[in-house]
Parts: structure tokens; C-alpha cells; sequence
């Protein structure tokens, strides 16, 4: 019976320190985006990719905090801007991490790939605002050191005249955009850690708390629908919501299959009614296209 029900995302209004985003993908078909604080998860949508739309449909419904960590998403910068401008971005250290590894590999042979590598391991140890200026001095020199080396283009392949190496090169780019946005050590903002307290680096909290166990019983359960693997994590998030409803309640007012067919009809069957032509309303296709001169008569 609990299969036919949607459980919904709930309107957070009360105001968090911190707030974790990420998304949960289920293959190419679907992506659920989840956002949750310290204690509870506090909502959940479900869309096609990470477009900005879909970022704003969770947003809306959650009052921004002062803090939001998040892994940067595709469509989620402009969501953030749009519905939570005011709140500070932290972006996971670790993913930074996991990108530079990626580039370089955990066994580099390239110098500037080396350094970059041990660079991207000191990152996620980063602590104190002090290491966080040792560390982007660091990376200032290493950042002029291979400036040019990075600059070296070469024929791959194909024939195709690109750079010769691009992966380093890009995630140099991604780093170093990240800091001149001010994104990469928002944990340790003096102003912020004053009446906040200790603040995240990671996204731990959602991908170890959240994302790990929803994993987990979808591996455990992988013979099930598309549609059921969505509803089964939507009851996950609204089991660990703040509120819950008794279940009782919950069968009343939470939207079904049924319910859910039943607006979707109404939609489509709307404009069909709206459009249909009638006489005398219309433009006909004759009426713009002659294959003889237009004659008008009127005088």
C-alpha cells in the first residue's frame, strides 16, 4: 500500500547554520537531490540531471543558511544565486581533491603532475587559516612554475592541435577558479567561524550520513523499478525529516499514483480544450500564402 504514496518534501522556515547538497544519481535516467543539516535530512526532489530548475524546486523550499556545502553540481551556482544569495559556499575539499587525482593519477610521473598531487593531499588537511595561507602560497608557486609548461600544445591522435596536457590543465583551472571565488576555505572564515562554531570542509555529513546508506539498500535491492527506487529514497529522507507525520496521517494528505494520474490529466486536457480552432477565430494557411495577387476590393 505505502508503494502508491509520494511522500513530500517538507518547507523548512527555520533558519540552519550549515547545509550539505548533493545528489544521488540512479544511472542516466534520474537524479534525486537531497539536502539535509547536522541532524535531519530536510528535503528532496527528484529530477531528469542537475539542471538549474531542479535545484531551484528544493531550494525554494528550505530557508537559506548561512552556510551551504556542496560538491558544485552542474546548474547548482546559479540556483544558489537565485534563491540563496546570501548564504556562503564551501566547496568539498575532498571532491577537489578526488578532481586533482583524477588529472594526476596517484602514481604521477610528470613533476608538475607530482606536485600537484602531494599539493591536492595537503589541501584535505587543512585546518587553521595559517595552513590555508601556506597552502595558497604554495600553489601560487607551483601555479607559475608550470604556467607554460601547461601552455604546450601538441597534435593528438586525431590531428587535432590541443593541449598537451589538458587533464592537469583543467583541473588547474577548476582549482584556481575556486579560489578566486573565495569558495575553497570558507570553513575558516574568522567571520563566520565567530558565532558558528567549527565549520565543515566536506561533504561527509550527506555522503556518509545519507548517500552511503540509500546506496546501500539500493545495491540490496536492485531488482526494483526505476519509480520504486526513487520512492524508496524519498521514504528514506521523510522518515529522517524533523517532522514526520503519524502514518495514519500520512496515508491522508501525502499524494498517491492515483492522485498524482489524475492531475496530469487535468493538465493535458486543458489546452486541448483551449486550442481547439473554432470558426471564424483563426488564420488560415490561405490567408498569407496566395499564388495569385492579393485583391482588395474595398474601395
Amino acid at each position: 500500500k505505502f508503494w502508491d504514496i509520494w511522500p513530500l518534501s517538507p518547507v523548512v522556515d527555520e533558519k540552519f547554520g550549515v547545509i550539505y547538497l548533493d545528489g544521488i544519481h540512479l544511472g542516466r535516467k534520474a537524479v534525486v537531490l537531497i539536502a539535509r543539516n547536522d541532524e535531519h535530512v530536510l528535503g528532496w526532489y527528484v529530477a531528469r540531471n542537475e539542471r538549474t530548475v531542479a535545484w531551484k524546486a528544493l531550494l525554494e523550499r528550505i530557508a537559506a543558511p548561512d552556510v551551504v556545502v556542496c560538491d558544485g553540481g552542474s546548474g547548482l551556482k546559479t540556483a544558489l544565486a537565485k534563491c540563496w544569495s546570501s548564504s556562503r559556499v564551501q566547496r568539498c575539499t575532498f571532491h577537489v581533491f578526488n578532481q586533482i587525482k583524477t588529472a594526476t593519477t596517484m602514481r604521477p610521473k610528470l613533476p608538475a603532475s607530482k606536485e600537484m598531487y602531494q599539493l591536492g593531499k595537503q589541501l584535505i588537511r587543512v585546518k587553521t587559516p595559517s595552513q590555508a595561507s601556506e597552502w595558497l602560497t604554495k600553489w601560487g608557486n607551483w601555479y607559475t612554475k608550470y604556467a607554460e609548461f601547461l601552455d604546450e600544445k601538441s597534435y593528438d591522435e586525431n590531428g587535432t592541435w590541443r593541449y598537451t596536457h589538458e587533464r592537469v590543465r583543467s583541473a588547474r583551472n577548476r582549482v584556481h577558479k575556486l579560489i578566486k571565488q573565495g569558495t575553497l576555505f570558507t570553513y575558516l572564515d574568522p567571520d563566520l567561524t565567530g558565532y558558528l562554531g567549527v565549520l565543515p570542509a566536506m561533504n561527509n555529513k550527506i555522503e556518509g550520513a545519507t548517500n552511503a546508506t540509500l546506496r546501500q539498500m539500493l545495491f540490496q535491492h536492485r531488482g526494483m523499478s526505476l519509480a520504486r527506487r526513487i520512492k524508496a529514497i524519498f521514504w528514506h529522507c521523510y522518515m529522517h525529516s524533523p517532522n514526520p507525520l503519524p502514518v495514519a496521517q500520512i496515508l491522508k494528505v501525502m499524494p498517491t499514483d492515483a492522485s498524482i494520474e489524475r492531475v496530469y490529466q487535468q493538465i493535458r486536457q486543458v489546452p486541448q480544450i483551449q486550442d481547439l480552432p473554432q470558426w471564424g477565430d483563426k488564420i488560415t494557411w490561405a490567408d498569407l500564402h496566395h499564388t495569385t495577387p492579393w485583391t482588395n476590393a474595398w474601395d
